[in-house]
């Protein structure tokens, strides 16, 4: 069966029957496990879309950038 009638078949689905589907896939996904090296990557594919040659700001700058956006946000 395909996802789209699969999914077709769902919204036919009584309230009820439709919560135990959504209890019984979620059960089934806790039961899988999450492969480390899977994880590992996606670790550093983000640590990657953090870098630059910048510096950290600091708390002031930080705060200023704040302030300014609370200004854009409230004031305008």
């Amino acid at each position: 069966m395909l996802l789209e009638e699969l999914k077709e078949q769902v919204f036919k689905l009584p309230p009820s029957d439709r919560l135990a589907l959504v209890s019984a896939i979620i059960e089934s996904l806790q039961d899988t496990p999450i492969s480390q090296p899977e994880r590992s990557g996606a670790i550093i594919r983000m640590r990657g879309l953090l870098k630059t040659d910048q510096p950290a700001p600091t708390d002031k700058e930080v705060a200023a950038m704040l302030e300014e956006r609370r200004v854009d946000k409230y004031l305008q």
